[in-house]
């Protein structure tokens, strides 16, 4: 690994701490899949608002599987995009009941043939869920990625792949928790405190 790689993954740890935490709220894999696929254009906080009734009303996989598609679509509605998320989620939820039994699969291949799970929601769940060190690349570390010179690709699957080449395994998982932090409360999209950042030196667009 780079030197430079060490030195921000080293300022990382110090800033944030190195325990692993989901920020979605959930008791078993099949919440924290379908309140992964709710978090895409969404706040968490606002995904865990809706997520507390939801699996209540809700209490199985085979509840959300048979579930009535306008009435789900009212459940979700504040998480946006809710007509293409409850149907994903029903359709999503038949096939783990059907084909698997109830258990949420483990691997990339059968996790992406899921409806609604790309490898962004497939990866939360094998790094949250089964513990395989994966790479989540979302719209802060794809940011945050480029400006640290970590990787130059804007495709995500290219920019897991760098970051994987990157960074060590124990900070595969760990590296996403971080940049969500850092790009919520300093790297924002919109209006970046880089006075206030302490990355500033390794960042490609930082102007002193």
């Amino acid at each position: 690994m780079k030197k430079r790689t060490r030195q921000i993954l080293d300022i990382l740890d110090e800033q944030y701490g190195t325990e692993y935490r989901c920020y979605l709220n959930y008791e078993t894999p099949w919440q924290l899949l379908i309140a992964t696929m709710l978090s895409a254009q969404c706040t968490d906080a606002r995904v865990n608002i809706v997520t507390e009734s939801l699996f209540k009303k809700y209490p199985s996989a085979s509840a959300f599987a048979s579930a009535d598609l306008k009435e789900l679509e009212q459940d979700i509605k504040p998480t946006g995009f809710y007509h293409n998320k409850a149907k994903n989620i029903i359709s999503c939820m038949k096939d783990i009941v059907d084909k698997y039994d109830g258990e949420v699969p483990k691997s990339l291949e059968e996790l992406t043939s899921l409806a609604g799970v790309g490898r962004k929601t497939a990866n939360v769940i094998r790094g949250n869920i089964y513990h395989e060190p994966s790479v989540v690349v979302d719209t802060h570390v794809k940011r945050i990625s480029n400006r640290l010179g970590l990787t130059k690709n804007q495709d995500p699957e290219k920019i897991e792949q760098d970051l994987m080449k990157e960074l060590p395994k124990d900070h595969w998982i760990l590296y996403n928790i971080q940049i969500i932090t850092f790009g919520r409360t300093i790297c924002t999209a919109r209006s970046p405190r880089c006075e206030e950042c302490f990355l500033q030196k390794y960042c490609k667009e930082y102007k002193m």
